[in-house]
């Protein structure tokens, strides 16, 4: 890749934690995606002296271009246009049409308050957001902060400051404005020299990273032009995900690379073209109905099969059977099966799967029941045992017990995955029956 990028993300709140860093990871994501390779992601607070340190430094890493979000509200603490502009060592000066077009913003705001704040700091906080570096420029805003690009410097055809993009902080705002931040002409000259790079993904279950790297280091021997590949591995949720990028002269070696990698491990490679378990058990419900049981997972595994857009043409509802009277009273599992078995057992937990099938009339049903801990776990069924079920319309149900690792989020988390992935077996072996 031959154009470097470094992001800063501002605001004492992602700094010390209260909120969780959204647009680092976003940002870097799509420029990756553009074939920009993405050297730093840096986070600091809303401090003048800070966010300069930080500019400073990814120019000096020679990055072709900074990302920088948040701090360009209308309060005091939001500094980063000023910051930036001193850094570039460029005058504010107010922009008069962006000026009217964030208090048109703001007056349609206002209408909709039953208690409209004071006009005064009102008004100040929108000339403040109006405030441009000179030569900068503008983004219309998606909220009420613009955004703004400024070109990188050169002397004497050499670089002395990298392009700098300023975008918002709330997530929203900055996605809906990414696609004209990147038409700007400071952004398309830094982006000008990047390499045009292609990525495929590997998904797996039930492999390690370790044997993985095995594999690859005898790969290594055996592909030409392996070199040109820059491979990453990433082991999420049970899962294995191994994304591959390079160059279009490279892709002979990575057909190569994904044969080999299927010939080894194909029993646990469930998807070549990037398609996710989600992707994969979506497609395998189309005609379907399908009903969710959950004791442990208290409702993970419906909310997973609900995250996807359009999952109403087959999600039809579940039940939260977390107490034994609710598995035998809305999921017909006999009381007795509970006393002989426990709760967390492949009985009831078929039980479970077949009592929602029949219950909210599915066509297949999947059902947990397990320990997710800290307590309740034994020496027969240790915290982490979790059984599965699935019940699919005029075949037998299927169960699985799994023990998982990890504390309580790790296991009801990994314990969905398991859920999809022995959904997506049930339902391919039904497709071939």
């Amino acid at each position: 890749m031959t154009v470097r990028a470094g992001i800063v993300v501002t605001g004492t709140e992602v700094l010390t934690g209260r909120v969780t860093d959204q647009n680092g990871p976003w940002v870097a994501q799509h420029l990756l995606d553009l074939g920009v390779d993405v050297a730093h992601i840096t986070v600091c607070g809303d401090r003048p002296d800070d966010l300069t340190a930080q500019l400073q430094f990814l120019a000096d890493q020679r990055v072709d271009l900074i990302v920088t979000t948040g701090g360009l509200g209308p309060t005091a603490d939001d500094l980063t246009v000023a910051t930036v502009a001193a850094f570039c060592g460029r005058e504010l000066h107010l922009d008069v049409e962006l000026e009217k077009h964030i208090d048109s913003i703001v007056q349609r705001w206002r209408g909709r308050m039953t208690s409209a704040p004071d006009a005064g700091p009102l008004r100040e906080g929108i000339r403040k957001q109006a405030m441009v570096p000179e030569g900068a420029e503008s983004i219309p805003p998606t909220g009420t902060a613009p955004g703004v690009a400024i070109a990188a410097e050169v002397a004497d055809s050499v670089p002395v400051r990298p392009a700098i993009l300023v975008l918002p902080g709330p997530p929203r705002e900055l996605q809906t404005m990414w696609p004209t931040a990147l038409q700007t002409t400071p952004v398309v000259e830094a982006l000008a020299g990047r390499s045009e790079f292609n990525q495929s993904t590997i998904f797996a279950y039930g492999l390690s990273e370790a044997d993985l790297a095995a594999t690859l280091r005898t790969i290594e021997h055996e592909v030409s032009g392996f070199d040109d590949l820059e491979i990453t591995t990433c082991l999420r949720l049970g899962e294995l995900e191994m994304v591959t990028r390079y160059p279009e002269s490279a892709a002979g070696a990575y057909s190569q690379l994904a044969e080999q990698i299927t010939a080894r491990h194909g029993d646990q490679i469930f998807s070549t073209d990037g398609s996710t378990i989600d992707d994969l058990v979506a497609t395998a419900l189309t005609g379907r109905r399908i009903a969710t049981a959950e004791s442990c997972t208290g409702g993970l595994v419906a909310a997973r099969l609900t995250e996807r857009p359009g999952s109403s043409a087959y999600v039809m509802g579940g039940v939260v059977s977390y107490a034994n009277e609710v598995k035998s009273g809305l999921l017909d599992v006999p009381a007795e099966m509970i006393a002989e078995h426990g709760a967390v057992s492949e009985e009831v937990a078929a039980r479970m799967a077949e009592g929602a099938l029949s219950r909210v009339g599915a066509d297949v049903a999947v059902s947990t029941t397990g320990i997710a801990g800290p307590g309740g776990g034994s020496d027969l069924k240790p915290v982490g045992t979790v059984c599965f079920g699935v019940a699919v319309t005029g075949q037998p149900t299927v169960t699985k017990t799994r023990r998982l690792p990890g504390d309580r989020t790790s296991v009801r988390a990994l314990s969905t995955t398991v859920a999809m992935h022995l959904l997506a077996e049930v339902l391919d072996a039904a497709e071939r029956l």
